[in-house]
Parts: C-alpha cells; sequence; structure tokens
C-alpha cells in the first residue's frame, strides 16, 4: 500500500517505486491511497494503479474557516484510513508525502505493520516529522538528515524517478518530432512544477520576444492556472509556432530529450530528474518553501557548477540573458552535464525497493 500526493514531488515516486516492487514481487497487489480532490486521484489511475480517497486536507498557514474543519478530516481519514487496511491487508506501507500519507502510515505501524517514509527534500515535511518515531525505516534525498529523524532510521537512497525518464534512449530528433519543433534549433524546457509556477510563467511571458529572436524553441508546462494566459501570451507574440504550451506534461521523457537547457523549481524530485537526464538548468526556487529548502536543494548543483540559481525576485530581468548565455555556450553545458554526474545516485528506486523487501521478509520471520 502506497501514499503521496498534492503534488509531482510526492506522487511520481510512489509511482515510481510501485513499479519497481512490481518487478521484483512477482504477483504483488497494490493499492494507492490518496486525498480526495487531489492530483493524485488522477495520475495515480494513469498511472495503472488503483486509489482510494481520505477526506484529509492539510492546515492552513493563516487562520481561516477551513482548520476549524481540520480535526473532523483528520479523525474521519484515520478511521477511513484503518477501514481500508483492515480490507487490504498490507504486507507494508509507504509513504513519500502528502496529507493522505500521514492517517495512513500512523494507523499502519499501530498496527505493527511494517511502514517506510521517503523524504526527498533536504528539510522534511510536516507530515514526514510527525510518522518519524513510529515508521520503521526512512529513506532521504539528501545527508545530514539526522538532525530531523532518528538516525537509526535513516537510509540513504536518492530520490526515485520514473523509469520512463530513467530508462528514455531517445534522439533529440525523435523528442523534438513528439513536439513538433525543428531538432536544429535550440529548445528551452520551462516547467514550475506538477502544478506550474506562476512567477516563472510570468518571467517567462515576460521574456518571450527575447527569447525567439535568438531562435529558441520553447516547451512550456504552465501548469492549469497558467495555461490560458501563456495561450494568449503565446497567441499573441511572432514566432508563436516555435513555443508548446501545454498545462502538464505527462511524457517528460520526451521534454527532457529535446531540451537543450531546462529552467525548473528546485523541488527534490525536479533536481533528481535533471541530474538523472543530464540536462543544464537554471533554477528559480520556491521561496516560501518549508526552512527555504529548495534554494538549499539549488545552490548544492550551483556551488559546484552543475546548475544555476536565480532568486524568483530576480527572474523576470535575468531569465532571458542566462538563457541565451548558456544556450549559446556549448562548452558550460557540457561542463554543467559532466558536473551534474556527480550528485547520480545509483539507482535510488532500486535502494529503496529492497529497503522495502527488507522490511516484508523481516516481518515474516
Amino acid at each position: 500500500m502506497l501514499s503521496g500526493g498534492g503534488t509531482g514531488g510526492h506522487i511520481f515516486p510512489a509511482v515510481a517505486i510501485a513499479d519497481g516492487l512490481k518487478s521484483e514481487l512477482e504477483g504483488a497487489e497494490f493499492l494507492f491511497v490518496g486525498a480526495i480532490g487531489r492530483m493524485e486521484m488522477e495520475k495515480v489511475p494513469q498511472s495503472g494503479y488503483k486509489i482510494v480517497g481520505l477526506p484529509i486536507s492539510g492546515i492552513q498557514r493563516k487562520m481561516t474557516l477551513q482548520n476549524l474543519w481540520f480535526p473532523f478530516k483528520l479523525i474521519t481519514s484515520l478511521l477511513k484510513a484503518k477501514n481500508i487496511i483492515k480490507q487490504f491487508k498490507p504486507d507494508v506501507v509507504i509513504g513519500t508525502g502528502g496529507y493522505a500519507s500521514g492517517p495512513l502510515l500512523y494507523m499502519a505501524a499501530g498496527q505493527r505493520i511494517p511502514t517506510l517514509i521517503l523524504e526527498q527534500n533536504s528539510y522534511p515535511g510536516l507530515t514526514n516529522k510527525w510518522l518519524a518515531d513510529r515508521v520503521n525505516r526512512i529513506c532521504v534525498g539528501y545527508p545530514g538528515m539526522e538532525k530531523y529523524f532518528p538516525n537509526e532510521k535513516i537510509v540513504l537512497t536518492g530520490s526515485p524517478i520514473r523509469k520512463e525518464i530513467t530508462h528514455a534512449q531517445l534522439s533529440k530528433a525523435e523528442a523534438c518530432a513528439y513536439f513538433g519543433l525543428n531538432p536544429s534549433l535550440p529548445v528551452l524546457l520551462v516547467i514550475g512544477g506538477s502544478q506550474g509556477a506562476r512567477p516563472i510563467n510570468e518571467a517567462l511571458g515576460h521574456n518571450l520576444d527575447s527569447l525567439l529572436l535568438e531562435n529558441i524553441q520553447i516547451v512550456w508546462q504552465t501548469g492549469k492556472t497558467g495555461l490560458s494566459q501563456a495561450q494568449a501570451i503565446v497567441g499573441a507574440t511572432n514566432g508563436k509556432e516555435k513555443v508548446v504550451v501545454k498545462d502538464f506534461i505527462r511524457q517528460m521523457e520526451y521534454a527532457y530529450a529535446c531540451a537543450d537547457v531546462v529552467v525548473s523549481r528546485a523541488g527534490a524530485i525536479a533536481i533528481a530528474e535533471i541530474v538523472a537526464v543530464r540536462k543544464p538548468a537554471i533554477l528559480i526556487p520556491l521561496p516560501g518553501a518549508a526552512e527555504d529548502h529548495q534554494t538549499r536543494n539549488a545552490r548544492t548543483l550551483s556551488d559546484n557548477a552543475a546548475g544555476i540559481l536565480i532568486p524568483e525576485s530576480q527572474a523576470s530581468a535575468k531569465l532571458a540573458n542566462m538563457v541565451i548565455r548558456l544556450i549559446m555556450d556549448s562548452e558550460k553545458r557540457k561542463e554543467m552535464a559532466a558536473n551534474l554526474a556527480l550528485f547520480d545516485h545509483q539507482d535510488p528506486t532500486k535502494a529503496i525497493v529492497d529497503q522495502v523487501v527488507q522490511l516484508i521478509n523481516a516481518n515474516k520471520k
């Protein structure tokens, strides 16, 4: 049983782990548990797995009426999680972050079912901090996490990413054909996370004409809320045939394969994917992330000449110039790609799958 949701950074690692376990454990059954109304309820079935939902939601940072409902949603979700566990009878329960993983892992641990959580970021989320003392194993993407978790439970594995990305063997020509682009021209991939990022969308919109004047093609993932505005900006621009706008790119292996440079947030999974595909990246961290962990993630690469960090407040002013300079400097891109290799964990999915299998086997003794 797996739970991870709210963002692609929680959902896709859970799917990657399930795919890895499916290869390792013949005949295994899987059930995902998500939060009703969140994106996992759509994305997990698209990946071929069954999912059920809990009525859980997060606590708002501001005092709102919505927070008054949180205790009732939590109690209801705990009871429903208990019932789901009773019916499915899992051998192991895995959480990769997000609202629903809290009640599910809490109830599973209370029933002495083996439990494992994954913390991909350099600063743990609230749910994982809450669960840390109850679960059996904690897989992490960064060293130094003993500051937040019991040291004896920690295993440094790296962050799992989708096999479609890690195993892709696509040429730039094949990937460009998928998006209807010219393989002889440079391509910029812009991704603000699975839900998009308004400041990144605004920065790209502000710099679009400058980039197109340099014959740079663009694949732009906007998120649902940014799609219509981006389409309007592109529609009013000369060279719109060089821009592909999508609210969500499911076939990310094609997006990475066609890209010469990536502009991205700096969440753990975004970083892990950039490392895996060895693509030079300009990173614009989310400034409101807990303990500013996205800036920490980005700085890890930028301090080692494996990425370029632009603060969000400077994105509109600097983005076009930084992209153009990097696109035109093939030696710099080669250097960054080589330095990205220094951060590559050897098969994080397999490392996590091995930990899960160990927990299952230990519980059978």
